[in-house]
């Protein structure tokens, strides 16, 4: 995803979030995000998107074999999770003190 300015997201890194579209769509239990990768547009949620890897045998992994990891599903398709409500919820901005704040639409908590 090239684009001219980089793009701002609500989602951050140990965010709890929900699945809402896909394989793992799962819309009552919260998930933590390990990692965003902000220029593909992607996220890594723990539990979500299994793959198999098949390794061979290296210097440092000397058995090889089949892992399982995570892999990456867009940022679409996952949405914040707002603990006061207990459910998905939208997120707006606003500025506090010269900082950014997230606040859910939901429940009017900050996040």
């Amino acid at each position: 995803m090239k684009a001219r300015f980089k793009p701002k997201y609500n989602i951050r890194k140990g965010d709890s979030v929900v699945v809402i579209t896909g394989d793992d769509k799962d819309l009552s239990k919260p998930r933590t995000v390990k990692e965003v990768l902000v220029e593909k547009g992607k996220v890594i949620v723990e539990g979500v998107n299994i793959i198999t890897k098949h390794t061979k045998p290296s210097a440092q992994n000397t058995k090889g074999g089949i892992v399982k990891k995570e892999a990456p599903i867009q940022i679409s398709n996952v949405m914040l999770w707002d603990a006061k409500a207990k459910a998905p919820a939208k997120v707006k901005r606003e500025r506090e003190n010269g900082k950014t704040v997230r606040i859910s639409k939901k429940s009017g908590e900050k996040i």
